[in-house]
C-alpha cells in the first residue's frame, strides 16, 4: 500500500484491504487542504506547506486500519484521523522553530521559507483546527488529546534537559520516545478502534500497540540515520545536528576502548569533516547492533500485541506493519 501522499511503501497481505485503506487516506487528505483553506493568504499558503510537502501520513493510516477491529463506517473515524494528523504538523512546524531547521521533507522548512513567528503561529493553528474537530467528537476526545499533548510535551522538554544521573541513559531515551513519539500514534490506534465501537478490551491493546510501534518507528529512524543511503535522507544529518539517536546513546554508553575515538566524535555534533568517519565507525560499531535488537525487541513486543487482537484483515495488518518496521532498517 501506498498512501496518498505517495511517501510510505506498505504492501498488507490482504490487498483489498490495502485499497480501501488507500481510498480512506484519500478522504483524510482532502479534509487536511480543506482544514487550512483559510481566507488569510499567508496563513493558507503556511498551513498547506508541510501537508503538501508529502509525508509518511502513518499515524492516519493506523487509524484507518484499527478502525476495522469494529465497523470502519461509522462516524468520526476520518475526523479523528485528520484531528491527530493535523497535531502532528503543527508539532512538525515547532519542531522546526526549536531546531532551526532549513529542510523539512525535502522542501525549505517554513521557518526559513518564511520565519520563526510565521511557523509558530502556524503551528498554533493547526493546532487549533485539531481542536475544533476534537470538540466536534465529544468531551472524552478533547480530554484525551489534551493528555496526549501533555505526554508529548513533557518528552519534548525531557529531551532538552540534561538525564538525571539515577536514570540509565538508554531507558531514560526509549521513555522520551514513548512520550513524544509513541503517544500520539497510541491515541491514532486507539481512536480508530474507539470509534469504530470495538470492545474495552480490544481498544486497550490496540493503544499499547500503537505505543511501542511508535516508539519502535522512531529507533527505525534513528537507525536508517547511520545506517541507509537509500532512505532519501542525507545519511548522517542526526549526527551534524547533535540529536541524541539511540545509537549515538548506545555507542557513548559503552567503555571499548576499540570504540574510543567513535565517542569522541559523537559526544556532541559531529563536525562535517568528520562525518564519514563519524558513519563507518558506528556502522561497524555494537552500538548499531545494539539498537537493531532494541528494535527487534519492541516489534516482537508490537507483534504479540497484534496477535492477541480479535481475527481478521485488521489483525494482520498490525502484523504487516511490525514486519515492515524491521525492512525500514534493512
Amino acid at each position: 500500500m501506498t498512501t496518498g501522499t505517495g511517501q510510505i511503501s506498505l504492501s498488507f497481505t490482504d490487498g483489498e484491504f490495502s485499497e480501501r485503506i488507500r481510498e480512506r487516506l484519500e478522504t483524510v487528505e482532502e479534509h487536511l487542504l480543506k482544514a487550512v483553506d483559510t481566507e488569510q493568504p499567508l496563513l493558507r499558503q503556511s498551513g498547506s506547506h508541510l501537508i503538501n510537502a508529502g509525508g509518511k501520513r502513518f499515524r492516519p493510516m493506523l487509524t484507518l486500519t484499527c478502525a476495522h477491529l469494529g465497523d470502519p463506517d461509522r462516524p468520526g473515524i476520518v475526523e479523528s484521523a485528520v484531528a491527530l494528523e493535523l497535531t502532528h504538523l503543527a508539532t512538525l512546524y515547532h519542531d522546526d522553530v526549536m531546531d532551526e531547521a532549513s529542510v523539512r521533507r525535502g522542501a525549505a522548512s517554513a521557518n526559513a521559507r518564511w520565519d520563526n513567528s510565521v511557523a509558530i503561529l502556524t503551528g498554533d493553528y493547526l493546532f487549533s483546527q485539531a481542536a475544533q474537530i476534537m470538540a466536534e467528537l465529544g468531551p472524552e476526545a478533547v480530554r484525551t488529546q489534551a493528555v496526549t499533548f501533555a505526554r508529548l510535551v513533557r518528552g519534548q522538554i525531557n529531551e532538552t534537559m540534561p538525564r538525571p544521573d539515577r536514570f540509565d541513559p538508554v531507558e531514560w531515551h526509549l521513555s522520551i520516545l514513548s512520550e513524544k513519539t509513541g503517544s500520539l500514534i497510541a491515541t491514532c490506534a486507539k481512536f480508530g478502534a474507539w470509534f469504530a465501537g470495538a470492545d474495552a478490551d480490544t481498544m486497550a491493546t490496540a493503544e499499547k500497540f500503537g505505543e511501542v510501534i511508535g516508539v519502535a518507528f522512531q529507533i527505525a529512524d534513528d537507525i536508517i540515520d547511520v545506517a541507509s543511503d537509500h532512505s532519501g535522507k542525507t545519511p548522517g544529518t542526526d549526527l551534524l545536528e547533535g540529536v541524541p539517536t539511540l545509537p549515538v546513546i548506545y555507542a557513548l554508553a559503552g567503555d571499548d576502548p576499540a570504540e574510543a575515538r567513535l565517542r569522541e566524535l559523537v559526544a556532541g555534533p559531529v563536525p562535517e569533516d568528520d562525518l564519514r568517519e563519524a558513519l563507518e565507525l558506528l556502522r561497524a560499531s555494537s552500538a548499531l547492533d545494539d539498537a537493531r535488537a532494541t528494535l527487534r525487541r519492541y516489534q516482537e513486543r508490537a507483534r504479540t500485541l497484534a496477535a492477541s487482537l480479535p481475527d481478521g484483515p485488521a489483525r494482520q495488518a498490525l502484523v504487516d506493519i511490525c514486519d515492515y518496521m524491521i525492512q525500514r532498517d534493512a
